[in-house]
């Protein structure tokens, strides 16, 4: 695989990650996500 094969990849992919992460945070999935991992989190510390 040559170099300029691997940058387009890395490329591709860095743009897709970008794209989803907007649509999640444009659709309103923030708060449940980070309501989700204070949850996980709590119960791993034992608290909740």
């Amino acid at each position: 695989m040559t170099r300029r094969v691997r940058i387009g990849i890395c490329t591709v992919l860095i743009l897709l990650g970008t794209a989803f992460l907007l649509y999640g945070i444009f659709s309103g999935q923030v708060a449940g996500v980070i309501a989700k991992a204070t949850h996980i989190c709590l119960e791993c510390i034992g608290i909740g």
